[in-house]
């Protein structure tokens, strides 16, 4: 997701503006669901956990 630059004196946080789009992510997924809540599994996959903890992918 990339955000317009805003004029003026306005300060972007970019890792505010990656954890709302994380939380969009779950929102969506979570609104997707079958269960009435998502698995840790799901969150998980969900974020990109497992990628971060190992990059190579193994």
């Amino acid at each position: 997701m990339h955000v317009a630059p805003v004029g003026g004196t306005a300060v972007q946080d970019h890792v505010a503006l990656a954890e709302i789009e994380l939380c969009g992510e779950l929102i969506i997924a979570a609104s997707a669901a079958r269960e009435e809540r998502l698995s840790l599994e799901s969150i998980d996959e969900v974020l990109r956990v497992a990628e971060e903890r190992d990059p190579s992918g193994q």
